[in-house]
């Protein structure tokens, strides 16, 4: 038996690849499935089932893909209804795959259809819970990300407080638990960086399955302090249930190296977005006017489907030579397939092409330490748990998330200064303010994690799963 966890860091995701006797289950693959692929043809195995745990998984999942080019069974629990040829299982509903099986345990809560999936070895053991967005490690899935209807928050954290007490907290200690989601996920609130478990660890440090919980401490625990979903949550769901296109015919039509002045009609002709997508340091030294600055380097496909609210929105790309490629792939993971074309030799054919260009003004956290003594301004881009964990006392929270929602907080003519934690955010934030003409705003490299090296005024820092 193998099981492999394909582990996206930067979408903070875990698909996995199950192989017993020839044949392979996958459990919620990313977009692009050729990888999959190649592991089974290596073994020389079939891929016989792709089990999804639920409809977002926060992403596209690359279920149709793999079924269309392997003849695979998509599963999905109970309750879910797709536009597709699916196996809608039952309850505990046993699949066999070599010698092992996989049963559909139904754990609705995060979302109706949520399941998860417990795989017994060749004897018959329970030997490991593929969870999804039922159970984290450290946390459980959020209710109602994307999903609005009659059932409320309450219903769904009820649902939920009985998935886990009567489905998983009755496994024993020693099974192995594979989440869906780590650390950086919207779907939780308190994700542990680890990414493999025990139900018996979880049972010990898992806030949410304390064993003398009440129901109701259970749901206002779960849904106390939620934010709102990122908007691309439910354009993806909507994508999962009713099909969408294949990664190849999307890299094919995005793939397209434009020249400095095809480019210019381009965006010219088109309503579409400049995405910048080089590192923050190259792209504050210059860019395309209007250009929206979202780096590789960081949490990029998230912030992409966070920040670009509409996911068929025309996107013309600068990125680093050579990346062209994995960006568009990265775009597609959250549904963002129309990508018109790339500029051809980057940024440095637009420097040579004589084109106008901007730059974002960056400042050094002992730069802004004198600049507060003359009362500047200070914002705070970070999450909102963040910033009542400890933040410069004069700051404002205005987190990169909610961004819009405080565009009429900044001021029109005189300087001011963004943060975040480590300066990826802020660059971005501060592309996006200079997009819509707050030319004063500056940059301060390094965030937070260079602002505590300094004695400006800050709040005493609290941990933030202590915070309520």
């Amino acid at each position: 038996m193998i099981i492999e966890q394909i582990y996206t860091g930067c979408l903070a995701q875990g698909a996995y690849y199950i192989e017993s006797n020839g044949e392979v289950a996958i459990i919620d693959p990313l977009r692009e499935v050729q990888d999959y692929i190649d592991s089974a043809d290596k073994n020389n195995a079939k891929i016989k089932y792709i089990f999804e745990t639920h409809f977002h998984a926060d992403f596209v999942s690359g279920h149709v893909t793999l079924a269309e080019k392997t003849g695979a069974k998509i599963v999905y629990g109970p309750t879910a209804k797709t536009n597709f040829d699916s196996i809608i299982a039952e309850d505990n509903q046993v699949f066999k795959v070599g010698d092992i099986t996989i049963t559909v345990l139904h754990t609705p809560g995060h979302t109706m259809e949520s399941s998860c999936y417990l795989l017994k070895d060749e004897n018959g053991k329970d030997h490991a819970l593929f969870s999804g967005d039922t159970l984290f490690l450290g946390d459980v899935g959020r209710p109602d990300l994307a999903q609005k209807g009659d059932i409320t928050e309450e219903d769904l954290a009820g649902y939920l407080f009985d998935s886990l007490r009567n489905k998983v907290m009755t496994l024993a200690d020693d099974v192995i638990v594979y989440p869906a989601h780590g650390a950086g996920s919207a779907c939780g609130k308190n994700l542990s960086s680890e990414t493999v478990g025990t139900i018996g660890n979880q049972k010990e440090t898992n806030y949410a399955l304390r064993a003398d919980m009440t129901k109701e401490e259970f749901v206002k625990e779960v849904t106390d302090g939620l934010l709102p979903p990122p908007a691309y949550f439910p354009l993806n769901v909507k994508l999962n249930k009713e099909g969408y296109q294949n990664i190849d015919d999307v890299i094919e039509n995005s793939a397209k190296p434009l020249s400095v002045e095809a480019f210019v009609i381009h965006a010219n002709e088109t309503d579409a977005l400049i995405l910048d997508v080089r590192h923050q340091s190259e792209f504050i030294k210059g860019f395309i006017p209007q250009s929206i600055f979202i780096g590789l380097g960081g949490t990029f496909a998230p912030w992409v489907g966070a920040l670009i609210k509409d996911i068929k929105q025309p996107i013309l790309l600068v990125t680093p030579e050579g990346e062209e490629k994995a960006t568009i792939i990265r775009l597609s993971r959250v549904g963002f397939d129309n990508v018109l074309g790339y500029l051809e030799g980057s940024f440095d054919s637009w420097k040579k092409a004589g084109k106008e260009i901007d730059t974002l003004t960056s400042v050094s956290a002992d730069f802004l330490e004198e600049k507060i003594k003359e009362n500047a301004l200070v914002f705070d881009a970070r999450k909102p748990g963040e910033f009542a964990s400890e933040h410069i006392k004069i700051a404002k929270s205005t987190p990169l998330d909610f961004l819009n929602d405080h565009i009429a907080e900044f001021p029109k003519k005189e300087d001011f200064y963004v943060y975040c934690g480590g300066g990826y955010r802020s660059v971005i934030a501060s592309s996006i303010l200079k997009a819509r003409g707050y030319h004063n705003v500056i940059d301060v490299a390094g965030g937070y994690a260079a602002i505590r090296n300094t004695n400006i005024d800050r709040t005493y820092a609290v941990c933030p799963s202590t915070l309520k």
